[in-house]
C-alpha cells in the first residue's frame, strides 16, 4: 500500500511524499513540472517490495499551502528531497528524476553529492536550448489560457502521450496554481548544469522516450556524454514522461540498472 507524509522544510515551504517499502536500498523519484508525485505510482508498486521507494512531491505542486513564488527554485527543490530523505531516515539513495526531476538531480549533486548513490535521468537536460525564450513562451501560454485546466489541455497535446494518459496528465497539471506553475517554469528550464556533469562520480542511466518532443534524444545524449561511464537508452513508444508512458519497459530498464549499480553493494 502506498503511504503519504508531508513535512515543513527549513525555509518554511511544505513538501510531501508518496512511499512504499520499508527495507532495501532507497529510491527517490522526482517528478516533472507538469506532474505530481503520483506519476511514479507505477514505480512505487513495482519496486516497493524490494526497495524503499519514495516519490517526492515538490513544493508548489498541489500540496497546500502554496509557498511564496520566490521560494520555488531549484535550490528549494533540492531542499525538498533532503527534507523527505531525512524524515524517512534515508542517508543515501538513488535519485530518479524525470524532466524537472533530472534538473533537481543535478542541483542536488552540487549540494549534497555524498547522499547520492546512483542517478537515473529521464527526458531531461543539462541546459535547455533557448531556455529563457522557451520559459517565456510557456508563461505567455499560461497567462493567455487564464487558468491551469485550460492550459493543461493545450500543453498535454504536445507531450507525445499515449491517448490513455491524457486524463491523468491534465488532472495533475491542472491541480497546480498559476503563480506556482509560473515560478516552477522559470526554475525548470533556465538552469545550466553542463559544467556539473563531469563531476558526477556515481553510476548513471540516462533515458529518453522515443517520441519525446520536449526534451529529445540529443539533450539526453549531451548528459550521457558528459557523465563518465553513463548508459544511454531510448524507450520505444514513449513521450516526455517515459516512466508513465511505457511503465513496463521503463521498470525493466530501471531494475536492470539497479541490479548492476547498487544491488551488488547491498548484498
Amino acid at each position: 500500500m502506498i503511504e503519504t507524509l508531508s513535512r515543513t522544510c527549513p525555509d518554511g515551504a511544505v513538501t510531501a511524499a508518496r512511499y512504499r517499502g520499508t527495507s532495501g536500498p532507497a529510491l527517490l523519484f522526482v517528478h516533472g513540472v507538469g506532474s505530481t508525485a503520483a506519476i511514479w505510482d507505477r514505480q512505487l508498486d513495482a519496486f516497493g517490495d524490494d526497495y524503499r521507494a519514495v516519490a517526492i512531491e515538490l513544493r508548489g505542486n498541489g500540496v497546500p499551502p502554496d509557498p511564496a513564488p520566490e521560494a520555488i527554485t531549484r535550490a528549494g527543490y533540492a531542499t525538498d528531497v533532503l527534507t523527505i530523505a531525512d524524515a524517512l531516515q534515508i542517508d543515501r539513495f538513488t535519485l530518479i528524476g524525470c524532466s524537472l526531476g533530472g534538473v533537481v538531480a543535478f542541483e542536488l549533486w552540487t549540494r549534497a553529492p555524498q547522499r547520492i548513490e546512483s542517478m537515473v535521468i529521464v527526458g531531461s537536460f543539462a541546459r535547455y536550448p533557448d531556455a529563457q525564450a522557451y520559459a517565456s513562451g510557456i508563461t505567455d501560454a499560461v497567462r493567455e489560457a487564464g487558468f491551469m485546466p485550460a492550459f493543461a489541455h493545450a500543453r498535454a497535446a504536445k507531450l507525445g502521450l499515449p491517448p490513455e494518459r491524457m486524463h491523468e496528465t491534465i488532472e495533475q497539471m491542472a491541480c497546480k496554481s498559476v503563480p506556482s506553475y509560473l515560478a516552477a517554469t522559470q526554475a525548470t528550464w533556465t538552469g545550466d548544469y553542463r559544467a556539473v556533469l563531469a563531476t558526477i562520480g556515481v553510476p548513471a542511466l540516462v533515458c529518453c522516450g522515443e517520441r519525446d518532443a520536449v526534451a529529445p534524444l540529443a539533450l539526453s545524449r549531451e548528459i550521457a556524454e558528459g557523465i563518465p561511464g553513463t548508459i544511454l537508452a531510448e524507450i520505444p513508444g514513449a513521450g516526455h514522461v517515459a516512466n508513465a508512458d511505457a511503465p513496463d519497459t521503463f521498470n525493466a530498464m530501471l531494475r536492470e540498472f539497479l541490479d548492476r549499480a547498487i544491488r551488488p553493494a547491498a548484498r
